[in-house]
């Protein structure tokens, strides 16, 4: 049985359970508490009254970053207006020492980050130490593991996502009184107002993130797995897909073509082959556009660098980094050593793989990889869906950077890649809600497919999608080395988890929300699919979710035009119905070398000489166009070589249309099945002769 959002009832009532039935009344009356815990009574209280909580002799929190606007109504906390800092406790106590502090106050003026995390992340201080520090610095205590789990329905009373955003967990009742464990004390009083709105008088208590995710997620954990799968509105997902009615379309078209080809061949041909010309013909015309604004860009760029000189990025964000990982048994020593080239100082970078739950191949594998202190694992729970959307939505939950970004198991990003994301977030408006970086493979030497391959992500990457974007076209965001400021992507709802193409979808509701996405040009080198059966399968996936992705958006035609624009919705017809149109009628077009290789065609007859020249004109100009369009992509010194091979891309699209068809067949089967792309098979020798600096 399917309720509201294709949640399962089996999982409706999971969350029931884990719940144990909802707390009644608006400060959670009938919520449980601890023998002892009197109304009123103060954290330092709970200790004395054996609640479990540590208390150090003071308090906790690194120095604030910059200060949080708080309403006017709302005081600062007085631990911080008037109680000693986070480094003068740690030097009190012997935690830390003088020339330690210095330079991590020296760091803390350089980066969004807290004292706390900067001391912890270069092992200058351990959590224990800091923790304990952050509790005498509030004057509360430290929510340790004799509190057992927090009640789930205090947690429902303010929402998990609420939970989640602010860091502050409602843990137990007693009396009138809530403690609510916070990972971020020096923000406590930003969030009390509205804790106290919904659960009454509270006490704050300090909790580190790490501890405070995995209590969330022991009480919560249904839920959390429903937001991932759910996140997105329904009126923008294809959740909700209706498969009958696809099926019922599909059948409707087959036999309307069917019934045409046999009482009217001729007219139908004729009416097929322009739909197709026109797709084409327009399709190539916005490549060409696209190439030229891309190329008029450059120019200018290098003209105005050569000019002026951008000052560096004074303070740098936290940037998260998700790596979905699925079945991927000997990525982990590789993928270690690729992010581990990445030239962003440690405290402000967190690197999640993400990897389901039953995945004990790929968990084994991390578990004998001996991650750093910056890296860390996010298990997934497990559930009929499995997706790559579904998953990143569920680690985006668990994410610290403002920043958060997206790559593949096989990426080697550049060194210097997430300095510029920083720098150019901080130069963007507000309205830049996405970066894309280039793709490039490090494998085109290994046969003809990945040459073939290397040669089309040239072009779609080096020249087409930034000229779209230049061209203020909706972009299809590839899947890869994405950056997204993480309050937009959350405004957003995150990724469809049911969309096999998330990516592509992403980009076109970034714009109709009125975002923007730009391409930068720093390089992400991974591996070239290379083989022609796993080649199909994945071009497949990224067909199929091109349909499904257009049949969701297109729901609502008119609602579209509005919030596009007449432009980017004729932009949005082309990229997406058009890519669809000319691989699954591609046949049409070929049967005309057949004519102009002098054999019989269907056509001749009524083209006459005249048109089936004119006919041969605009294919050669069509084919003229792209190949010129790949000639400039390869234009960097170590894609020369695959200049001659461009006249081969005649025999790499037939597959596409092979895949097209595969795709279809999929949306009528299977909507939701993900074909899964095997990493690490040809890369070893590649990377290691290319290195892990891409050129």
């Amino acid at each position: 049985m399917i309720v509201s959002g294709g949640v399962t009832m089996a999982l409706a009532e999971q969350i029931l359970h884990e719940t144990g039935g909802p707390a009644s009344g608006r400060h959670g009356a009938g919520v449980p508490g601890p023998a002892g815990f009197v109304p009123g009574a103060s954290v330092s209280s709970l200790a004395s009254e054996g609640i479990g909580v540590l208390l150090p002799a003071g308090l906790l929190a690194g120095d604030p970053l910059p200060a949080v606007p708080l309403p006017d109504d709302v005081p600062p906390d007085d631990a911080l207006a008037r109680g000693p800092r986070l480094g003068e406790i740690l030097l009190r106590r012997g935690a830390i020492r003088s020339a330690d502090l210095l330079r991590a106050l020296e760091l803390q003026r350089r980066q969004y980050s807290r004292l706390g995390d900067i001391l912890r992340a270069h092992g200058m201080a351990s959590e224990t130490e800091v923790m304990a520090a952050l509790a005498e610095q509030f004057d509360t205590g430290v929510v340790d593991e004799t509190m057992g789990r927090p009640d789930p329905r205090l947690i429902d009373l303010v929402g998990t996502r609420h939970c989640l955003r602010t860091g502050c967990l409602p843990w137990l009742r007693a009396g009138a009184v809530t403690l609510v464990a916070c990972a971020q004390p020096d923000r406590f009083a930003e969030h009390r107002r509205g804790l106290e709105q919904v659960l009454g008088p509270v006490a704050m208590a300090v909790i580190s993130e790490e501890r405070l995710h995995a209590a969330l997620i022991a009480s919560r954990r249904s839920m959390l797995r429903l937001m991932a799968e759910t996140c997105v509105a329904e009126a923008e997902s294809c959740r909700v897909w209706d498969g009958r009615r696809f099926i019922r379309i599909v059948a409707g078209l087959a036999a309307a073509m069917l019934a045409g080809l046999i009482l009217a061949p001729l007219t139908t041909f004729v009416v097929l082959f322009a739909i197709v010309l026109a797709f084409q013909g327009a399709g190539n015309a916005m490549k060409l556009a696209a190439t030229i604004a891309q190329w008029r860009a450059r120019r200018r760029a290098s003209a105005q660098a050569r000019r002026t000189r951008s000052e560096p990025l004074l303070r740098k964000p936290h940037i998260s980094i998700m790596v979905p990982l699925y079945r991927e048994p000997d990525i982990a020593p590789r993928l270690v050593k690729r992010l581990g080239a990445l030239a962003y100082p440690r405290e402000l970078l967190d690197v999640m793989l993400v990897v389901e739950e039953d995945d004990a191949v790929t968990r084994q594998a991390l578990a004998r990889a001996e991650l750093p202190h910056w890296m860390r694992v996010i298990p997934v729970p497990d559930s009929p869906l499995r997706t790559k959307p579904r998953a990143l939505n569920y680690a985006l939950n668990f994410a610290r950077g403002s920043v958060v970004g997206v790559y593949d198991a096989e990426d080697a990003p550049a060194p210097d890649q997430l300095h510029r994301v920083a720098e150019r977030f901080a130069q963007g408006g507000p309205d830049l809600a996405c970066l894309q970086g280039v793709l490039d493979y490090v494998n085109p030497q290994t046969n003809w497919l990945s040459r073939c391959f290397t040669i089309e992500y040239a072009a779609w990457f080096r020249l087409i999608l930034p000229g779209l974007a230049r061209m203020g076209l909706v972009v299809p965001l590839g899947g890869t080395t994405l950056f997204f400021r993480r309050d937009l992507l959350e405004e957003l709802g995150g990724w469809d988890a049911h969309n096999v193409t998330e990516d592509a979808d992403l980009g076109l509701r970034l714009a109709r929300h009125g975002y923007r996405t730009e391409l930068f040009d720093s390089v992400t080198m991974e591996e070239a699919n290379c083989r022609v059966w796993p080649w199909i399968k994945q071009r497949s996936r990224w067909l199929k979710g091109y349909a499904m992705t257009y049949a969701v958006h297109m729901r609502d035609p008119v609602l579209l035009w509005r919030q596009l624009g007449a432009w980017r919705f004729c932009g949005v017809q082309l990229l997406f119905l058009g890519t669809l149109v000319q691989f699954l009628f591609a046949p049409i077009l070929w049967s005309f070398w057949l004519m102009l290789a002098g054999f019989g065609h269907p056509l001749a007859d009524l083209l006459g000489s005249g048109a089936g020249v004119a006919l041969a004109v605009m294919f050669l100009m069509t084919e003229i166009v792209s190949m010129t369009i790949n000639i400039v992509a390869l234009n960097a010194q170590r894609h020369r070589f695959l200049r001659p091979w461009v006249v081969s891309l005649h025999l790499y699209f037939p597959l596409a249309a092979v895949a097209a068809w595969k795709g279809i067949w999929e949306m009528l089967s299977s909507p939701f099945y993900w074909d899964k792309t095997t990493h690490g098979l040809h890369d070893g020798a590649a990377f290691a002769a290319h290195g892990t600096r891409p050129a």
